[in-house]
C-alpha cells in the first residue's frame, strides 16, 4: 500500500485551500479550506463530548456537502463512520443505528422527525444535515458545548485555521474505518466491516487508474450512504483535488442531463438503468426509423451517422467526459453493442459492497465487451470450476479490498469465506485466459436497484407472505422493476366467493399495503397471480431459476 486516503485528501486540501470542492448544486459551495475548517470544529466537538477513536458516528440524509464534510470529520477523527441510506425505512434508521451502538447521529431533519430517540440509547447527539444545528442533546453540558464551539474554534486557532494546522491520522491501515449496512432489514442486519486499508486501496486505484485533479468536476448522483457512490463519487474526487456537485435526491434524466451540461463533469459514474433510458429515449427511436437503418447499410453513411451519435451523447453529458463508467448490474446488450460501435469511451466494471467497491475494471482502450474489466490492483479474482475459462463457478476474491467481515454477525462472517479464506461473492462467472471476467449470474438471490441499492427479495417475499389471501410469492425484476408473482389460498378464495376481477382487486390492496412498509427502491410495481403452486426441491424451497 503506498497511500493512506486521508494522505490525499490532507494534500488536496493543503494545495487547493481556496478551490471549490463540495457543492449543493445551484445552491451554496464550499471550498477545501472551508471544509477542512469544518472538520476541525467537529474534531474539537468530538474531542470534548468525549468520543474516543473507534466509536461509531452515523450518518443518514441525502448527498450533501453538509453529509461530505461530517463524513470527514468523522472518518480523520478516528471514529467508524455508519453510512445509512436515507430511503431506509424510519424504523430501520433507529435499528441500525442502535445495533451499530453509534453515539452521535448526523441526520436531514425530514428523518429526525420521523424516528424515536428512546430507540437509540447509545446517541449522545443528533445533528442536522441540513443547517448542522443541534437536534438532540443527551444532556445539558453537551448542548453547551455545542453552541459553545465556534469560540472554543477561535481560541485554539487565534490567528486562524491554517493549512499547516491539517493532520489527519493515516498510521492506521488495519483498523476499523466503516461500517456500510447492505440491509434495511429490521431483524437481522449485516454491516459490511471495511479497514482504512480497504478504502485506500480502492481510491489509490481510482487515481491510478482515472487521473484527476484541481480543475476537473463532477456530478455526484449514486447515494454515498453507498460504497459505490462513497468511493468513486466522492473520496476519490477529492483525493485529486476535484470539485463534486451534489444533486441532493435521485434525478430525473432531464434534471440529470441538465447538470452535466452546467458542470461539464470529466467523468460520469453510473448504473445500467440510466443509459438504457437515455438511449432508449433518444437513441434508438432514430436509428431504428427505416430510412436510417437502409443509410446504415452503406459503411460511409454508418460511419458519419455513428460519429453524430457519439458527439450528440458526449455533448449530453456535457463535452468534457473523458470516461464513462457502468457498473451495479448487467448492462442491456443492444445498448452496449451500440456503444461499441460508435466508440463510446465507456467501461464497466464489477464490485461488492465486501470489497468497498471494486473487484474489476478495465480502460475504455483495452476494454473488452460483455466483459466487466480485469482485477483491479491488489485484488485476486478466481473461479471455483474445473475449467474457470469455460465452465461457469461462483467468483472468489482475495486482496486489500476484502472486508474485514460482518459486524456483530461471527456466522455470515464465516459462511463469507471460504476454508482457505477467499470471499464467496456469491455471483457466477468466467475468467479468460487474458484475465476478463464475465459475470454469468447470481448465485445470490439479490437485486440491485436502478441506483446501486441492494434488494433482497426474501426479505420483501416475508412480509407480502403475510398479506390477505397469500399463501406463497417470490419477487423477481423485470425491465428494471420488481414484480410479486403470488400463488393464493385458493380454498379461502372460493369460501369468500370472489371471481377473478375481486381477487385482482384484493391483490391490488395487498400491493399497496406491502409497498407502505418498504423502502422506496423495493416497492412492487405489479402483483401476477400463479393457477398453480410453485415447483419445489426437495427441501420444499421453490426452484426460483424456473421463474422469471
Amino acid at each position: 500500500m503506498k497511500e493512506h486516503y486521508l494522505a490525499y485528501i490532507q494534500n488536496s486540501i493543503k494545495t487547493c485551500w481556496d478551490s471549490p470542492a463540495l457543492t449543493n448544486y445551484k445552491r451554496d459551495s464550499y471550498t477545501y479550506g472551508q471544509m477542512a475548517q469544518y472538520v476541525a470544529k467537529f474534531h474539537i466537538y468530538f474531542e470534548k463530548l468525549p468520543l474516543s477513536k473507534g466509536d461509531k458516528i452515523a450518518l443518514c440524509g441525502a448527498n450533501s456537502a453538509q453529509w461530505g464534510m461530517a463524513f470527514i470529520a468523522a472518518s480523520s477523527f478516528e471514529a467508524v463512520a455508519v453510512p445509512l441510506l436515507n430511503d431506509f425505512l424510519p424504523e430501520s434508521v433507529m435499528t441500525l443505528t442502535d445495533h451499530s451502538e453509534a453515539k452521535v447521529l448526523f441526520v436531514n431533519k425530514e428523518i429526525w422527525n420521523k424516528i424515536d430517540v428512546a430507540h437509540m440509547p447509545y446517541l449522545q447527539a443528533v445533528i442536522s444535515l441540513d443547517d448542522y444545528s443541534l437536534l438532540f442533546a443527551r444532556d445539558k453540558a453537551n448542548e453547551a458545548l455545542y453552541l459553545q464551539l465556534d469560540n472554543l474554534f477561535e481560541a485554539k486557532y487565534p490567528g486562524g485555521f491554517k493549512p499547516e494546522h491539517v493532520n489527519y491520522p493515516t498510521n492506521n491501515f488495519d483498523n476499523l474505518a466503516l461500517i456500510n449496512y447492505t440491509s434495511g432489514t429490521t431483524s437481522a442486519p449485516k454491516g459490511v466491516m471495511l479497514t482504512y486499508r480497504n478504502i485506500s486501496s480502492n481510491i489509490q486505484f481510482g487515481l491510478w487508474g482515472i487521473p484527476n485533479g484541481p480543475g476537473d468536476k463532477l456530478v455526484s448522483m449514486l447515494p454515498m450512504a453507498h460504497m459505490y457512490g462513497l468511493a468513486f463519487e466522492f473520496l476519490y474526487q477529492l483525493a485529486g483535488g476535484t470539485q463534486i456537485f451534489f444533486l441532493g435526491k435521485v434525478p430525473s434524466p432531464k434534471v440529470l442531463l441538465d447538470a452535466l451540461s452546467i458542470v461539464q463533469p470529466y467523468l460520469v459514474i453510473t448504473v445500467p438503468l440510466v443509459i438504457e433510458k437515455i438511449f432508449k429515449s433518444s437513441v434508438f427511436p432514430t436509428i431504428k426509423k427505416p430510412a436510417i437503418k437502409f443509410v446504415l447499410k452503406t459503411p460511409v453513411m454508418a460511419r458519419i451517422i455513428h460519429n453524430q451519435i457519439r458527439k450528440k451523447l458526449l455533448n449530453a453529458f456535457g463535452g468534457k467526459m473523458r470516461m464513462l463508467v457502468i457498473g451495479g448490474a448487467a448492462i442491456n446488450q443492444e445498448v452496449e453493442d451500440l456503444m461499441k460501435t460508435i466508440r463510446l469511451p465507456y467501461t464497466v466494471g464489477y464490485g461488492m459492497t465486501e470489497c468497498g467497491p471494486l473487484l474489476s475494471f478495465e480502460d475504455t482502450d483495452k476494454f473488452v465487451k460483455a466483459s466487466c474489466g480485469k482485477p483491479v490492483h491488489r485484488m485476486s479474482l478466481r473461479v471455483d470450476s474445473e475449467d474457470p475459462a469455460q465452465i461457469v463457478g461462483e467468483l472468489q476474491a482475495r486482496g486489500d479490498n476484502v472486508m474485514l467481515g460482518y459486524y456483530k454477525n461471527p456466522e455470515a462472517t464465516a459462511a463469507a469465506f471460504t476454508e482457505d479464506g477467499w470471499l464467496r461473492t456469491g455471483d457466477l462467472g468466467l475468467i479468460d485466459a487474458n484475465n476478463n471476467i464475465y459475470i454469468k449470474g447470481r448465485s445470490k438471490n439479490l437485486i440491485i436497484g436502478a441506483n446501486g441499492q441492494n434488494i433482497y427479495p426474501e426479505e420483501i417475499e416475508d412480509k407480502l407472505n403475510n398479506q390477505p389471501f397469500v399463501v406463497e410469492s417470490i419477487v423477481v425484476e423485470r425491465d428494471k422493476k420488481l414484480v410479486a408473482l403470488v400463488f393464493p389460498d385458493y380454498d379461502r378464495v372460493s369460501q369468500e366467493s370472489l371471481d377473478s376481477m375481486g381477487l385482482a382487486k384484493l391483490m391490488e390492496e395487498n400491493r399497496m399495503r406491502l409497498n407502505m412498509l418498504l423502502p422506496v427502491f423495493s416497492r412492487i410495481s405489479k402483483i401476477e397471480v400463479r393457477q398453480e403452486a410453485f415447483e419445489k426441491t426437495p427441501k420444499r424451497s421453490i426452484k426460483r431459476f424456473l421463474y422469471k
